[in-house]
């Protein structure tokens, strides 16, 4: 006779998702733990919307708490902090940025919440890659650290994992390219404008070099549109390649973290 699923993992995978009874089942699972996604208010050419950073934040999250689940971690992925250090794209509609002290201050204080709350550890993950942002949520990491530990950040940007995701976001030219259009595609492809899409001309432009030259701006970057690199080329089987990577990623820094076996 098959004995009945722990109550943690018929729990739903999102914490918001959770009354205050399954939230309590998971945190009695094992080595509880909550990823939070980062995100941006942000122009992403005339094709993806301005939620894109905290959309692919949260849909990184919720694999990621799949996964780990799949591997006998209780995990849930927590609401996404959808604003950030947003800059870059302030010529164009929608940028919405905030101080890297309130960056700081609210993302040390989340992960810190997460932590009272009684996950064992929270694995934060990010899809805004403005220097500044990532640099802010680097500091707010080492701050929520030092004072309750117990929190890793997944980065994208590190040697480690960067090398494994595609030619186009190596090459830096990634912004609202075929890297972050298919990532779209595959989670909400009703969200991609595709008509627009498809017509795009490629945008050979390294922000990773420009901001090398001293750069600040897209369209000092050449982004007139405020997009790089080859949307047009961009495919629902890229995106899920991509999240499959993105998902080793946070499940093997929260494995890691947690001291178990990772193959990573």
């Amino acid at each position: 006779m098959n004995e009945p699923l722990a109550a943690w993992r018929t729990a739903p995978l999102l914490l918001s998702d959770c009354t205050m009874t399954e939230c309590r089942d998971v945190l009695a699972g094992p080595t509880p733990v909550a990823v939070l996604g980062l995100g941006s208010t942000e122009p992403h050419g005339p094709h993806l919307p301005l939620v894109t950073d905290a959309l692919l934040a949260h849909e990184s999250a919720l694999r990621a708490a799949k996964e780990l689940r799949a591997r006998g971690v209780s995990a849930v992925a927590a609401p996404v902090v959808s604003y950030g250090v947003t800059r870059y794209a302030a010529a164009f509609a929608g940028a919405v940025t905030v101080s890297e002290e309130a960056l700081i201050a609210y993302v040390s204080s989340v992960c810190e919440g997460l932590r009272g709350a009684g996950f064992a550890l929270v694995c934060a993950t990010n899809h805004h890659l403005e220097p500044e942002h990532v640099r802010a949520i680097d500091a707010a990491i080492r701050k929520a650290n030092d004072k309750v530990g117990g929190v890793r950040f997944a980065n994208q940007l590190s040697r480690r994992w960067g090398r494994t995701l595609s030619d186009e976001f190596k090459r830096g030219a990634c912004h609202a390219g075929s890297y972050e259009s298919s990532l779209v595609l595959a989670a909400r492809p009703e969200l991609v404008r595709d008509d627009v899409r498809r017509g795009l001309p490629d945008v050979d432009v390294s922000l990773s070099a420009a901001i090398r030259e001293g750069k600040s701006e897209f369209v000092a970057m050449g982004l007139r549109d405020a997009y790089a690199g080859e949307p047009a080329a961009a495919s629902v089987e890229e995106g899920e390649s991509l999240y499959a990577r993105i998902t080793a990623m946070i499940v093997g820094e929260s494995l890691e973290a947690l001291g178990l076996a990772s193959d990573a």
